[in-house]
């Protein structure tokens, strides 16, 4: 085992200091095998991975936005062209700050259901999510049915 895992698998077990004995209550569907504690290791930590870099993707969004708004006002001569791009770029900002903050969210959030123990339960019915659905997408918190009737409202 390389040393990048020895010191990646510690510092996941410190951060979730149960995963040992909750990792046996996380729900699989029918045909899935078990989780083992190092699929959870696994997903934990590409979450963890993925905030910092989901924090750094937002602070820069964060300031370059602040920086559009600041000199919004700056060029008052601008033609209606001129205000329409800059409109459209800060709304593009806008949209890339409230995304990463809600990826972030998103994965703060399945941090803390694999802490509690409950990674795996729908939040909708209580059943299993599927091991397959949360290796392809760890920040899911419905089954695919739910998924799907929540989609068609």
């Amino acid at each position: 085992m390389a040393k990048r895992d020895v010191a990646v698998r510690a510092a996941t077990r410190k951060q979730f200091p149960h995963l040992v004995r909750d990792v046996k209550s996380f729900p699989v569907r029918d045909g899935e095998e078990p989780w083992t504690v190092e699929e959870v290791e696994e997903l934990a930590h590409g979450l963890i991975e993925e905030n910092a870099r989901l924090q750094v993707e937002f602070a820069a969004a964060d300031q370059e936005l602040s920086a559009l708004l600041r000199d919004s006002g700056d060029g008052s001569g601008d033609d209606q062209a001129d205000s329409g791009s800059s409109a459209l770029e800060r709304d593009q900002e806008l949209t890339l700050v409230n995304n990463t903050r809600d990826l972030l969210a998103q994965n703060s959030r399945a941090l803390d259901r694999i802490a509690a123990g409950t990674y795996g339960v729908c939040e909708s019915c209580g059943k299993a999510i599927g091991k397959a659905r949360l290796q392809a997408f760890p920040r899911a918190t419905l089954c695919i049915d739910c998924k799907q009737r929540e989609e068609r409202r």
